[in-house]
């Protein structure tokens, strides 16, 4: 599959191409990564500016119109450039529930906030023993009066520390495995009750353990059917991440190949070994099949709603790119040497972003196996 992009999303692909080489080369990335907060407020006002973070959403919302074919461009980009500000988890996860679930008056007062880039969102769902499931929620939430009461804990929370609202699941009834029962809740991170353990994930972003003791949340969406807009969610999500982890495995190719022009073993450049151009073969079309699949399910995703058959697709599709992701990854470093692993290379930062990427809502494992079962019900 080779999409033939409109002239509005070749003008969205050559603006940020444009802006990440004039300004976040990998110098700069470690350097933000390096930084006491671990992410640019500057360009993530430059995001806001350029309209990215506007893209996805309907013009109803006051977006661009984008959907997710507006995603798969920008983050194929961000994926080339590991760009560690929180995109998928604002715009794609948080601003994503925000507009599918939400009140108009819900949609009016926090997406123009996010295009805009002045506050931050996350999207707080997984738990210590939850494993990949969205169903399996202990946090619980209770009414009192026109608001909810919420207690519990969530884990691997990215961006929290950056964000200014979280989107939290807890269950308002039914036992802990029950799909009935999940809620979305709106909380502010400041709020009182809210606490926040901190720490830098393996690929340079930053995290946290977050605690909510009897801390007040507004309903996101129809109390009780949480599990569904999740799952929505997820799909959408798998898409954006997906993209990037193309965009990563195009890199660790390009910077494969020129690295084996170059490196010289026995008096001879290890490009010229057969045996190497053979893997080196193999990984190219690793990335063609990931990049195929890629556009797919972006294209699925922009035409049709959250379905079975959309869902089975999303999981082929993480399964099949995270798979190819770790091998395209291994192959990079095992030919880079000792060299591919240090910080002064990219190759090492784009390993360790393939592989947060391939736990990120399933692993490629969980995904086969999801897979065969949407399909056996089908």
């Amino acid at each position: 599959m080779d999409i033939q992009f409109t002239e509005e999303q070749e003008l969205l692909r050559s603006s940020v191409q444009r802006l990440l080489r004039d300004q976040y080369d990998f110098e700069a990335r470690r350097k933000i990564v390096a930084s006491e907060e671990g992410f640019s407020r500057k360009q993530w006002d430059a995001f806001a500016e350029f309209g990215l973070l506007a893209a996805p959403f309907s013009e109803g919302a006051g977006g661009l119109g984008g959907g997710p074919l507006s995603t798969m461009i920008l983050m194929h980009e961000f994926g080339r450039h590991l760009v560690v500000e929180p995109f998928v988890e604002t715009v794609v996860l948080a601003g994503g529930l925000i507009e599918h679930v939400g009140t108009p008056e819900q949609q009016q007062s926090f997406i123009p906030e996010i295009i805009d880039g002045s506050k931050i969102w996350t999207l707080a769902w997984t738990e210590k023993a939850s494993r990949f499931d969205l169903a399996n929620v202990t946090t619980r939430a209770r009414r009192e009066g026109s608001d909810y009461v919420l207690t519990g804990a969530k884990t691997v929370v990215i961006a929290a520390p950056w964000a200014d609202y979280l989107i939290v699941s807890a269950r308002t009834s039914g036992d802990d495995r029950e799909r009935s029962g999940v809620s979305l809740f709106v909380v502010d991170r400041r709020a009182t009750g809210v606490d926040l353990q901190s720490f830098k994930t393996v690929d340079g972003r930053r995290a946290a353990e977050v605690s909510l003791r009897d801390v007040r949340g507004q309903l996101l969406g129809v109390e009780g059917e949480g599990v569904a807009a999740l799952e929505a969610c997820r799909d959408r999500a798998i898409g954006a991440l997906c993209a990037e982890a193309v965009g990563a495995i195009g890199e660790l190719n390009s910077a494969t190949l020129e690295y084996s022009k170059t490196r010289k073993q026995f008096g001879t450049t290890i490009g010229s070994f057969q045996v190497l151009q053979h893997r080196m073969v193999d990984m190219f079309i690793a990335h063609q099949e990931a990049l195929s699949l890629m556009q797919h399910l972006s294209l699925s995703l922009s035409l049709s709603d959250s379905d079975a058959g959309l869902s089975r697709l999303a999981s082929g599709a993480k399964s099949k790119i995270g798979y190819a992701g770790k091998f395209v990854a291994d192959q990079a470093v095992q030919l880079h040497g000792g060299m591919g692993m240090t910080d002064e290379l990219n190759v090492g930062h784009y390993f360790k972003r393939i592989s947060s990427i391939n736990i990120q809502f399933g692993d490629p494992a969980f995904h086969v196996l999801r897979y065969a079962q949407l399909d056996a019900a089908a």
